[in-house]
């Protein structure tokens, strides 16, 4: 189940978010969403992020300069 994502800083493209044990799942304003898991990008940045979009501030910065296109697939 999805969780909107707080954008506490009023400026992500991230709009709901899904946490597994070793992924998350994100959907982004455009409609698109992308799994990142423990294979791609790897578990420290799955991690990292997960911890961001808990705390609803973030994420897509992170995403931009650490992650951008090493999702592990899209799903539409």
């Amino acid at each position: 189940m999805m969780t909107r994502y707080q954008n506490l800083d009023g400026n992500s493209g991230v709009s709901y978010y899904e946490s597994g044990p070793d992924f998350i799942r994100l959907k982004f304003l455009g409609g698109s969403t992308y799994v990142y898991d423990y294979a791609k990008p790897g578990l420290i940045h799955v991690e990292r992020m997960k911890a961001l979009a808990s705390v609803g501030r973030g994420l897509s910065a992170y995403i931009s300069r650490y992650v951008q296109n090493g999702y592990a697939r899209r799903e539409k």
